[in-house]
């Protein structure tokens, strides 16, 4: 009996693995994830100490506040939309900040007046496109200005942030074995992060965010609450962006007008180079964490060679930003 069921198991898992191939929605996530490993790999034999831990934590040191806004885009591209507005309320959150601090606020008011605000303009954007069918794409660019032009109204000179629960939360550490740290705002991201792939994919909301995204009249036939979904997509990208815009004062310690120009776009390139459908209905959180942390990667690949220019952070992205976007547009082809 023994003998014939270990012949079993042995003749059947690796059948299983010769003849088994991911789900086709999880090819993008993977080919993310293999370009990141080939790029580090590229890097650690280029470049010395480019393998070090404490260079991979260091992507997550200075990107928390894109992986806080892009698991906000997550959300609102799954549904088909898209939110222009992102950078320009990371900007305002940044002036609030500064401002009610240096006004004398407590760090608790402030920080709460900055996710009020950004949570109250997400929901308006939301509430304008969904009740008064206006493309995402134009809303969000009046929600562009408007937030552009707030900081503006604030002040249009830079604002330290002296605070000391501030400094104190942007200048400390958190030690990890092996001597390693990284700051307390990643922390925050990973938490966002966790909670973003957690109600994607363990909530109703979550599934129904994907089935709007599939196909909305689908979705109204089906009973959904789609007005919700809509609606709550951009008010969860609007606090987003005012946690980013709480993350990036701290990585700053200031508050300016001009923070966060083009961020918006590093958001979407995330997304999408992260393997979420531009068309919505398919795409996951941890696809972006490593569209993220690609977009880290070639930032420190220039850093470490040292005679390369910064524009060419923004040629590779643009690169890689269009070379998914093909991919992605080929399989959905094929699956029509």
């Amino acid at each position: 009996m023994s003998s014939s069921s270990s012949a079993v198991a042995s003749t059947t898992w690796p059948d299983r693995l010769r003849g088994y191939s991911p789900p086709r929605r999880y090819l993008p996530v993977i080919a993310t994830a293999a370009l990141l490993i080939g790029m580090f790999g590229a890097g650690s034999l280029r470049y010395q100490g480019f393998a070090d831990p404490q260079v991979v934590l260091n992507l997550f040191v200075d990107n928390a506040f894109l992986l806080v806004l892009g698991v906000g885009m997550t959300f609102v591209i799954l549904t088909g939309g898209i939110d222009l507005s992102v950078g320009s309320v990371v900007a305002l959150s940044t002036m609030i900040a500064a401002s009610t601090l240096e006004a004398g606020w407590p760090a608790v008011a402030a920080v709460i007046a900055v996710l009020v605000s950004g949570t109250v303009l997400g929901t308006l954007m939301g509430l304008v496109i969904h009740y008064f069918d206006v493309q995402p794409f134009i809303a969000s660019l009046a929600v562009m200005f408007l937030a552009r032009g707030l900081c503006y109204l604030i002040s249009v000179e830079s604002i330290p942030i002296r605070d000391a629960s501030f400094t104190s939360f942007a200048q400390g550490s958190v030690p990890l074995p092996g001597g390693y740290r990284v700051t307390p705002s990643v922390l925050v991201a990973v938490v966002v992060f966790a909670v973003g792939a957690w109600i994607l994919h363990m909530t109703r909301f979550g599934r129904t965010v994907y089935a709007v995204g599939g196909s909305e009249s689908s979705a109204h036939l089906m009973g959904l609450r789609v007005a919700l979904i809509k609606v709550g997509v951009y008010t969860i990208s609007g606090l987003c962006s005012a946690l980013a815009g709480l993350l990036f004062a701290l990585y700053t310690l200031s508050g300016y007008s001009l923070h966060a120009v083009g961020m918006e776009l590093d958001a979407i390139a995330a997304v999408v180079i992260g393997g979420t459908l531009l068309t919505g209905g398919r795409g996951m959180v941890v696809g972006t964490m490593f569209g993220v942390l690609l977009l880290g990667t070639i930032q420190t690949f220039i850093s470490f060679d040292g005679t390369l220019s910064s524009w060419w952070t923004k040629i590779s992205i643009g690169a890689l930003l269009l070379i998914f976007v093909v991919i992605q547009r080929l399989l959905t082809r094929r699956q029509a």
